[in-house]
């Protein structure tokens, strides 16, 4: 249970530290992409991997206005 907790942990960490890596809005953080599109992205279907899971969970928070929480982590 721990060791989930620790990965948990981390991932938001990284989160809070991923930049985008391509695209319109290339080198700005995730948390920080606009609300709009991240729905795009969600409609359209978010990239496989790290990313698409990252982008998923800032569509999550953005949705219940919890992207406070990352941006004090970063």
């Amino acid at each position: 249970m721990e060791e989930n907790n620790l990965q948990n942990r981390q991932f938001l960490i990284d989160l809070s530290k991923m930049k985008m890596p391509f695209g319109k809005y290339k080198g700005r953080f995730l948390i920080d992409l606009p609300e709009h599109y991240i729905v795009w992205y969600r409609t359209k279907g978010f990239p496989k991997g790290k990313l698409g899971l990252q982008m998923q969970l800032v569509y999550e928070l953005q949705l219940n206005g919890l992207e406070d929480i990352i941006r004090k982590i970063k």
